[in-house]
C-alpha cells in the first residue's frame, strides 16, 4: 500500500546487528594478526623491527644515538662521571633496617666499635701516661668529638630504624621502631654514654677521666661481634682473635696501673718502680706481662703501698689469666668440635672391627670411606643436620644442593615441579669407594641412583667385566627396576663406582609415597621408564653381541 509506514526495528534485531558488527571486527583483527605472523615467518628481521618500536634499528647513513653521558665541571676541567656516582646520588637512606641481614648495618657497627675502642684503649693511657700534652690536646679533642658524633648518628639515625619482631610479625613502622628503641635498655645506656661531662673541662681542665661514660656504649660492641660471627664462614678464627685481644687489653690496663703506681711513688724512687728509662709504655707493658703470667723475675716491692699493689696485681693476674685460658679452651673446643665428633666415630668403629677381628682390607676400606666422606661433606650423615630443621628449610637446602642436578635428568623433565620438590627432600647422599658395587645384576631393585659427583661404570659381556657404558654427574640409573610394576624389578646389569662416587639415592617406598599424590607425573614416569628400558635393552644386547664377537675372534687367534 502506498500509504504504508515503516515499522521501527525491534530490540532483538538491534542486538543481533551489534553482535554481527562485533564479530566482523574480531574477524578483521584475527586476519591482521595472521598476516603479521606470516610476515614474521617469511622475514623475521623486518617483523622484529615493526614489533619493537622502542629499539629502532638505525637506518643507513644515520648514526645510532649513544647513551647519554654525564659530565661534571670543576674549575677549568671537565670530567666524565662514573656510573656508581649516579647510583650514589639516587641512593636514599632506608626507612627500616634488618639488623640480621643488612651488611651496611654491620659495616656501621664496625665504625661504632672503632669509636668505642678509641675510648676503651686510650682513656686509661691518657689518664696515666704523659702522652696528652698542651701541644697535642687539640688532636685528642678532635678525635674524641668525632667519636661522639658517631655515637649520636648511631642513636638517632640507625637505632631508631631497626626492625624488630613482635608476636611473630616483623615491625617496620617508623614510629613503632623508634618507640621500641626508646623503651629499650640499650637506649638508656646510649644516653648515659653521652653525658656531657666535657663541660667540666672549663673548671678542672682536660681530663680524660671525664670521658669514662663513653664506655657504656659496650652493647654495640657485643652486637657487632654477634653479627660478624653470623656472616663469617670460619667464625672461630675471629673468636680466637677476640679472646687474644681481651688478654692484651687486660695487660694494657695493668701496664697503665703500674705506671700510675710508679708515678705515685716517684719514678725511679725505688727498685720496684719504673726507672724512667726507655719507652715508658713498652717497659710497663713488659712488667704487666711478667706479673699476669706469673713467670717471676720481678723486682721486690719495698714500701707498704708497693706490697699491697703487687699482691692485688698477683691475685687479679691469676684470676684474669685463668679466665682467658678457659675462654680459649672453649673457643678451640668449639672450632674442633666437628673433628672431635669424627674422631669419636672413627675410634668406635676401629674398636668394633678389632674386637670382631675384621680383615685388614675391609678395615682399610672403611677408614678410607670415613676420611673421604668427612672431607667431601664435612659430616658423616647429612640427615642428622636436616632432621633438626623445619620442613620449609629442609626444602630450601635440598633445592640449593640437589635441584640443579635433578632438574637436568631427562626422566624427570615434564613432571610436576612440586613432585620434584617432594622428591628432593627424600634423597640421601651416599659415597662409594673405587671398585664398590652400587648394584648387581639380578638383585631386587629397591632404589634409584642419581650421580652427584664422580663416575660409575655399567659392566657386562661374557666375563661380566666389559665396560658397556660410563655414567657421569647428572646421569640416573636404577629407575627401570624402581618404576616397574607386576614383576620385572630386577637389576639388568652390574654398576661399579669408577673412583670415588657421590650418589643421591631415592628409595622405592619413598617414590611410591610421593607419586600417589601426582598421578599425571606417575603416568609420565612409567611411560619414560618403558621407553628407556627398551632402549637400554637394545643397547646392552648390541654391546654384548659385539663383545661376544670380539671374544670369539680373540680366542680363535690365541695360539
Amino acid at each position: 500500500m502506498a500509504g504504508h509506514t515503516k515499522r521501527p526495528p525491534s530490540v532483538t534485531s538491534q542486538s543481533s546487528a551489534i553482535v554481527t558488527e562485533r564479530l566482523q571486527e574480531l574477524v578483521r583483527l584475527f586476519k591482521d594478526r595472521t598476516e603479521k605472523v606470516k610476515e614474521k615467518l617469511i622475514d623475521p628481521e623486518s617483523s622484529s623491527e615493526d614489533e619493537s618500536p622502542s629499539e629502532p634499528k638505525p637506518q643507513e647513513g644515520k648514526i645510532a644515538p649513544k647513551e647519554e653521558e654525564h659530565y661534571c665541571q670543576m674549575m677549568c676541567c671537565k670530567f666524565k662521571t662514573m656510573p656508581w656516582m649516579r647510583r650514589l646520588k639516587k641512593w636514599s637512606f632506608p626507612d627500616s633496617i634488618d639488623p640480621f641481614t643488612n651488611l651496611i648495618y654491620v659495616l656501621w657497627l664496625f665504625l661504632v666499635t672503632l669509636a668505642w675502642n678509641w675510648n676503651v684503649w686510650l682513656i686509661p693511657v691518657r689518664c696515666t701516661y704523659p702522652y696528652q700534652t698542651p701541644d697535642n690536646i687539640y688532636i685528642w679533642l678532635v678525635v674524641d668529638y668525632l667519636c661522639d658524633f658517631i655515637y649520636i648518628i648511631d642513636m638517632f639515625l640507625f637505632q631508631t630504624r631497626l626492625q624488630f619482631v613482635r608476636s611473630g610479625d616483623i615491625i617496620t613502622d617508623k614510629k613503632e621502631m623508634r618507640d621500641n628503641y626508646l623503651k629499650s635498655f640499650k637506649f638508656k645506656m646510649d644516653m648515659l654514654s653521652l653525658i656531657p661531662l666535657d663541660f667540666l673541662y672549663f673548671k678542672v681542665g682536660v681530663n680524660s677521666l671525664l670521658r669514662l661514660p663513653r664506655l657504656l656504649k659496650y652493647m654495640s660492641f657485643f652486637e657487632f661481634n654477634d653479627r660478624l660471627e653470623a656472616i663469617l664462614s670460619k667464625a672461630y678464627i675471629y673468636r680466637v682473635i677476640r679472646t687474644t685481644t681481651y688478654l692484651l687489653y687486660s695487660l694494657h690496663c695493668n701496664s697503665c696501673l703500674y705506671y700510675w703506681a710508679s708515678d705515685y711513688e716517684g719514678i725511679g724512687s725505688t727498685r720496684w718502680t719504673y726507672t724512667g728509662l726507655g719507652n715508658s709504655y713498652i717497659r710497663c707493658y713488659y712488667f704487666a706481662v711478667k706479673t699476669l703470667i706469673t713467670i717471676g723475675g720481678l723486682p721486690h716491692p719495698v714500701t707498704l703501698f708497693e706490697i699491697t699493689f703487687q699482691l692485688l696485681n698477683y691475685f687479679s693476674g691469676v684470676f684474669a689469666f685463668s679466665i682467658m685460658i678457659g675462654q680459649m679452651r672453649d673457643v678451640v673446643g668449639a672450632a674442633t668440635a666437628g673433628k672431635t665428633y669424627y674422631r669419636a666415630y672413627m675410634d668406635g668403629t676401629i674398636k668394633y672391627m678389632n674386637n670382631y677381628k675384621i680383615s685388614k682390607d675391609v678395615q682399610n676400606r672403611i677408614k678410607t670411606w670415613y676420611e673421604y666422606t668427612w672431607k667431601s661433606q664435612g659430616m658423616l650423615d647429612e640427615q642428622e643436620l636436616l632432621v633438626q630443621l623445619p620442613d620449609k628449610m629442609r626444602l630450601d637446602i635440598a633445592v640449593d644442593v640437589s635441584y640443579s642436578i635433578v632438574s637436568k635428568v631427562p626422566l624427570f623433565q615434564g613432571c610436576d615441579l612440586q613432585m620434584i620438590y617432594d622428591m628432593l627432600k627424600k634423597l640421601r647422599s651416599v659415597v662409594y669407594l673405587p671398585g664398590d658395587y652400587v648394584c648387581k645384576k639380578g638383585e631386587i631393585g629397591r632404589a634409584m641412583y642419581i650421580i652427584k659427583d664422580g663416575e660409575v661404570q655399567v659392566l657386562g659381556g661374557p666375563d661380566g667385566k666389559t665396560v658397556l657404558v660410563t655414567l657421569r654427574a647428572g646421569s640416573v640409573f636404577g629407575e627401570i627396576s624402581l618404576l616397574s610394576v607386576g614383576g620385572g624389578n630386577r637389576r639388568t646389569a652390574d654398576v661399579v663406582a669408577h673412583g670415588f662416587a657421590n650418589l643421591f639415592i631415592l628409595d622405592k617406598k619413598d617414590l611410591n609415597d610421593i607419586l600417589i599424590h601426582y598421578p599425571e607425573s606417575q603416568k609420565l614416569l612409567r611411560k619414560k621408564a618403558k621407553t628407556h628400558k627398551m632402549t637400554n635393552s637394545l643397547s646392552i644386547l648390541l654391546t654384548s653381541y659385539k663383545a661376544n664377537i670380539l671374544w670369539r675372534i680373540f680366542m680363535e687367534a690365541w695360539p
